[in-house]
């Protein structure tokens, strides 16, 4: 493409020779990778005065005498920007341009930090754009736990019958292994492992990223399986007003409403949902297989853009929910007696960001999370009532240069929990404190146009206390390199390995103790040395093709392999449960097969993984409970301007109960249908209808969920299948 400078002027008709004319220089760089966009336009608003950057982002231009002056930068595959200039400047107008949503190929992920799009980023990262969340929501918009337990490696594991909770695991290992984000914040864990999923709605995410494999350089304790980042939509200068209703089958209802618009200095978003669900059992048991649920969540954030140049936004999450399953007599009544078990949470968080960029092409960032979290869980002779404080701060410097990027930062993370005691009883309120001081540096650099290399290095200090505990409180230090390698052999063909060593602090939040709703387990029992580790080793082989103007096929073949060392368990003793460091290891290997197929408006999609998570300490071997080895999913899609449609099968394995038996394999199907229409140019709206499972798999098929009394009732130790059956929902969306 040939190189263009265009200079026009304004003639001395219109203005006057005897007016001065001023030059402005323009540079023009990619938002986040800070690289040259050439080609990019820069017009005078209300004059035809303009020109066009040349193949190093430069351009400059020729203004009349008097300001201000109003400039429009537009690129291909950007989104434009306005900006005004209140008088001519030797210095050079550096613009910062974003990739446009319908800029498919160019997906810039945040998870890495270094801001490049997934084809050129070393390390592999998964990202579900926003039309694949927009089909998941029409399946499940009260949650995200569709949207990740029908990614291949990731299972969505039910910890409880009665209230339904949840955590997900990543290539086999448990849910504390993995980091759950918002925006590059810590979102939700510790206490809220359970319910994490169950509360998070989708409907005001840009974009899923998901990265399998040892990230601990970036983010520290508990990426040993890897994190998922969910990117939230940001406002734009066109306004976004979207409404959706959803009804089930299952007597639930969901309302969410989301707005977003922004000027040339100030912006908003604001997303407020409403989830309500009631009691539901599906197989006569008299005991819920949904529980009664209610759940307000509300999210505005505020942005602001002192200068072109500098991004302040600031946000608040605020949820309030009560869940309570059981025996549906007894559920809402105090006069019914009966099992039920509740959980009553409450959850208040911020978050900051700052984001100033520089004429160097350097980026300063500075961001804040805290989080305020309650939880009761009330059993009919139990309670179990804690709040935990969180927090997340960190200062980081991104340098671009022409062959490498350069990023380093400092960040603290605190966390602190109390066990609250009832006012009647004499016991001692259990406390645990944890601070973790970090600090990190990374390099990318571009080889040759085949080889790109990323390398990091992360030094924390973790420092751990517990009430009652007599372990040391000295600091325990430690140091995680990462590397991750980008062979791009052809244009068809990439490849990727990567690895690195990481750890998990001690922490009294494991899904055995949130099984046990915290029961008799010991919480002073955990120590300073109970500190996992691990080392971990990716390598996947990507292939790409157009078979013709709108066919495209990609491969993606990914091997595993993690190995943890000195768990953290929960082992019985007398009369309560101990933390404790197991003797031995567990590993976990494997592999993922995804193929993508897209012919013009039909998209189809198979993704495969065998997961092979071991245990080799304790004298225990074999597979890690409730793990399938084998699980495949497969999809299609069909998608016009006025309809969508769509198929799922998806089939889980064996899987191992805690007793050494085996589970039954299953598949559950699944069938979407949308229409969509438009009222005028502004308003448009669908109306869509999803069975799930409509081929009605539960566990409660293959064997009883609960036995014994109502009052003292035994429940299934291991669930390996749905249980809450066939559920129709149906809904409308809208867009004003």
């Amino acid at each position: 493409m040939k190189n263009v400078l265009l200079f026009l002027f304004f003639s001395h008709s219109v203005w006057g020779g005897a007016f001065r004319h001023d030059t402005l220089h323009v540079a023009a760089r990619h938002a986040f990778t800070k690289q040259a966009i050439p080609g990019a336009t820069i017009l005078l608003i209300g004059t035809q005065t303009g020109a066009a950057t040349d193949a190093t982002g430069f351009s400059r231009m020729v203004l009349p005498p008097d300001g201000p002056y109003r400039l429009r930068i537009s690129a291909v595959g950007f989104q434009s920007v306005y900006h005004t200039l209140i008088a001519s400047t030797k210095d050079t107008l550096q613009i910062l341009l974003e990739p446009s949503e319908e800029s498919l190929d160019e997906i810039t992920v945040s998870s890495t930090r270094s801001g490049r799009s997934v084809s050129d980023e070393p390390t592999r990262v998964e990202v579900i754009d926003g039309e694949e969340l927009d089909e998941k929501a029409n399946m499940q918009p009260a949650n995200i736990a569709v949207i990740l337990r029908e990614s291949p490696g990731i299972q969505v594991q039910q910890t409880s019958v009665t209230s339904a909770n949840a955590t997900f695991r990543i290539q086999g290992l448990d849910g504390r292994y993995t980091q759950l984000l918002q925006d590059g914040l810590p979102l939700y864990s510790g206490f809220s492992s359970g319910l994490s999923l169950m509360q998070v709605p989708p409907l005001n995410l840009k974009q899923v990223e998901l990265v399998k494999g040892c990230q601990s350089t970036l983010y520290g304790s508990g990426a040993i399986a890897g994190l998922v980042n969910l990117v939230t939509k940001e406002p734009t200068r066109e306004r976004d007003l979207s409404l959706l209703i959803n009804g089930t089958s299952a007597f639930g209802l969901d309302l969410n409403a989301y707005y977003a618009q922004r000027n040339e200095k100030v912006g908003l978003t604001f997303y407020a949902t409403r989830n309500l669900q009631r009691v539901y059992d599906v197989n006569n048991d008299q005991f819920s297989d949904l529980p009664q649920t209610a759940r307000t969540t509300i999210q505005p954030k505020f942005f602001w853009y002192p200068t072109p140049t500098t991004t302040v936004s600031a946000g608040v999450i605020w949820v309030r929910e009560h869940r309570e399953g059981g025996y549906l007599p007894s559920i809402g009544s105090e006069t019914t007696t009966g099992y039920t078990e509740a959980n009553d949470s409450r959850r208040l968080a911020t978050q900051f960001r700052l984001e100033k960029r520089f004429s160097n092409d350097a980026v300063l960032t500075v961001k804040n999370s805290y989080s305020r979290f309650k939880r009761a869980i009330i059993l009919p002779d139990y309670s179990f009532d804690g709040l935990q404080q969180s927090s997340f701060s960190e200062v980081s410097y991104f340098k671009h240069q022409k062959k490498a990027d350069w990023i380093a930062g400092l960040n603290l993370w605190t966390d602190r929990f109390q066990k609250e005691v009832p006012a009647n009883t004499l016991g001692i309120s259990k406390v645990y404190n944890q601070s973790i001081v970090g600090f990190f540096v990374q390099n990318t650099l571009t080889i040759s146009d085949q080889f790109s290399l990323e390398t990091g290095l992360r030094a924390d200090a973790v420092a751990t206390q517990v009430t009652g505990a007599t372990s040391s409180r000295r600091p325990k230090l430690f140091l995680l390199p990462r590397f991750s390698l980008l062979y791009r052999a052809t244009d068809h063909w990439t490849s990727r390995l990567g690895g690195g060593l990481g750890y998990k602090a001690p922490t009294i939040f494991t899904e055995d103790a949130e099984r046990l709703s915290f029961r008799n387990v010991n919480l002073g029992s955990i120590s300073s040395d109970q500190t996992e580790s691990s080392m971990g080793l990716n390598w996947d082989i990507n292939y790409r093709t157009e078979l013709g103007d709108k066919t495209t096929l990609s491969v993606n073949q990914l091997f595993f392999y993690t190995q943890l060392n000195r768990l953290t368990v929960l082992a019985p003793e007398v009369n309560q449960y101990s933390f404790r460091t197991a003797n031995g290891q567990l590993s976990t290997r494997g592999f993922e097969t995804n193929v993508r197929l897209v012919y013009h408006d039909f998209h189809g999609f198979l993704g495969y993984s065998f997961i092979d998570t071991k245990r080799q300490y304790d004298n225990l071997t074999g597979m890690i409970p409730l793990t399938a080895k084998h699980r495949l999913y497969f999809t299609t899609l069909y998608e016009t301007d006025r309809l969508k449609t769509g198929f799922e099968a998806f089939y889980s394995g064996t899987q191992q109960r805690t007793n050494g038996t085996s589970t039954p394999a299953y598949w559950t199907l699944g069938y979407m249908i949308e229409r969509k229409w438009s009222f005028g140019r502004n308003t448009k709206g669908s109306i869509f209808i999803n069975f799930e499972n409509f081929l009605d798999v539960r566990q409660s098929r293959f064997e009883p969920l609960v036995s014994g009394t109502v009052v003292q009732p035994t429940f299934v130790t291991d669930i390996y299948a749905p249980t809450d059956g066939r559920i129709i929902n149906g809904g409308i969306k809208l867009k004003l």
